[in-house]
């Protein structure tokens, strides 16, 4: 309907982790980087100075101290933190390219002079998640600390620096890339106390209603100001009641005015970002921030964290027109500035629903077990039933449980019986030839394999699988036992666990592995159906 107007929300996987691209554009960087992120990071401040989007006076501030240089990275570790950067750096090209091809296409279909184009770039700034650089991103997420040999051990039997950026991993580059990637400013994604970790890149294409010109918008604004811009434009008053439901007001202001008027008063006066105590709030100008309990490339629980207080943060103070790189701190010249500014964020915070302070770390932190999960403490599956999400399936790799399947198992049976999560990360129960195998794939770097030590007889059966914990550590050891009709096959510990996610994006799978498989045994023959009949799948938590 060419009369009509259009909405489109192209929200790409780039540059999250993640990093997933193809070999010919990760070979566009080969030996890009190899200088490194400190050398990087000057080469990229002085090119933004060059360009202009950054103003002259800007300075740029130091690595944080407990940020690895890249002088003390081991020589034999560099390709390897190379060629994470150059994944990245393709990746973000190849997330480029495709938003020029629905550009361009917008173009060809003559809808260009009065389609209004907004391309937000990036996700919360570079992100720290990768920690010393990693295969498997999500070990952050479950504070599990590794070192790199392990990974790059794990690597070489994958294939070597060539599998980085393939389905084989799921690689995240090392925290000194995020922060390079934040230049000019300090600090990173997870760190809402620096605008490293906050402010991203914007551009905006409209030609009935945006004369073109070189100079950057300095105003301040932020992601929530975006519905209000698009509402005044195309003429929409938001409704106050929808459905009988009175709506919560529009949080955010306009900044359609900026459009044809660059140097114009930012019309923004205040806005907070919070994300597990680590904090900020602008105001009128100035800026004001806590780090808050962790720094996100700490590997594992940093014991700080255990005792932190959001009332004892040490508070730093920035004045953005003076010093918009946040290089000064002066919150020792103006302490009543910062006091205001503290008194405020506790406003605004208890105003926008964002209290208490650091509630996000309760479950990330300091109980996993506790997460936003189904409230069911049973299940029964039918044997053929397949993509459920993680976060709506039982938690068969931290939680004490009971899985009990109904079978008709075949002569040398072979198959996925289930599986949970990925390759990134999860568990399986198969067979092969017979073997009946359980496997706990711990973000790749560690895999516990338990085999029974012949094959299951043929006929209709019920087996059973156990798991425990051997204490009362959520990240601790699992027991696991597997039974047939009461006779035990298998017995063996898993030493660490995934206490709170295997993925963000898989599932349960029963009777075969689609998406992506848990084990590599059968990798090569995904989706692995089992050839025998699995009647029914029970699940039950136990005390």
């Amino acid at each position: 309907k060419p009369d009509k107007p259009f909405f489109v929300y192209y929200s790409s996987a780039g540059a999250h982790s993640p990093h997933h691209v193809g070999p010919e554009w990760i070979a566009k960087y080969k030996g890009k980087f190899d200088e490194g992120w400190d050398a990087y990071r000057e080469r990229a401040f002085k090119n933004a100075k060059a360009k202009g989007w950054i103003p002259e006076n800007a300075q740029l501030p130091p690595r944080h101290p407990r940020l690895a240089a890249w002088d003390s990275i081991p020589e034999h570790q560099k390709p390897f933190q190379s060629r994470l950067m150059e994944v990245l750096a393709g990746f973000a090209e190849h997330t480029d390219h495709q938003v020029g091809r629905i550009v361009s296409e917008i173009e060809r279909l003559g809808y260009e002079e009065n389609t209004l184009v907004v391309y937000i770039w990036g996700d919360n700034g570079s992100s720290g998640e990768g920690q010393d650089g990693t295969i498997s991103e999500l070990l952050a997420q479950n504070s599990i600390a590794t070192e790199i040999d392990e990974h790059i051990k794990v690597l070489d039997e994958l294939g070597g620096l060539d599998a980085l950026g393939s389905p084989l991993v799921d690689n995240m580059y090392h925290a000194g890339w995020a922060w390079a990637g934040s230049t000019p400013y300090q600090g990173m994604k997870l760190m809402a106390s620096y605008l490293g970790g906050t402010r991203n890149p914007m551009a905006i294409k409209w030609p009935k209603g945006i004369k073109p010109d070189p100079k950057p918008r300095s105003q301040f604004h932020h992601c929530n100001d975006l519905v209000p811009t698009i509402y005044e434009l195309v003429g929409i008053t938001p409704p106050k009641m929808v459905n009988g439901v009175t709506q919560d007001p529009i949080h955010g202001t306009s900044f359609a005015y900026a459009f044809n008027a660059p140097d114009a008063p930012g019309e923004l006066k205040t806005q907070f970002f919070d994300i597990m105590g680590s904090r900020s709030i602008y105001h009128n100008g100035w800026m004001a921030g806590a780090v808050g309990p962790r720094l996100p490339w700490v590997k594992g629980v940093d014991p700080d964290i255990l005792t932190w207080s959001p009332d004892t943060d040490v508070w730093e103070l920035y004045n953005l027109d003076e010093d918009f790189s946040q290089s000064k701190n002066v919150a020792d010249e103006y302490p009543e500035k910062l006091q205001m500014l503290k008194n405020l964020f506790l406003v605004e915070s208890a105003k926008y629903k964002n209290m208490p302070i650091g509630g996000g770390l309760w479950t990330i932190i300091f109980h996993p077990e506790l997460k936003v999960a189904p409230e069911a403490t049973s299940w029964e599956l039918p044997g053929t039933i397949t993509r459920i999400p993680e976060p709506c399936a039982p938690r068969l790799g931290c939680l004490n449980n009971k899985v009990t399947i109904d079978m008709d198992i075949p002569e040398n049976a072979s198959g996925v019986l289930y599986k949970l999560g990925a390759n990134s990360g999860g568990l399986t129960l198969y067979m092969d030839e017979g073997i009946l195998t359980y496997e706990y794939n711990l973000f790749i770097v560690e895999r516990t394999k338990l085999r029974s030590d012949q094959p299951l007889p043929a006929g209709r059966h019920k087996l059973e699988v156990v798991t425990e914990h051997t204490d009362d550590n959520p990240r601790g050891s699992l027991s696991i036992k597997v039974s047939l009709n009461g006779t035990q096959m298998i017995e063996g510990i898993v030493p660490r666990v995934a206490a709170v996610l295997f993925t963000a994006n898989d599932c349960l799978d029963v009777g075969q592995a689609l998406g992506s498989p848990a084990s590599l045994d059968y990798h090569e023959r995904a989706p692995f159906k089992f050839n025998g009949t699995i009647h029914t799948m029970q699940v039950e938590y136990l005390e």
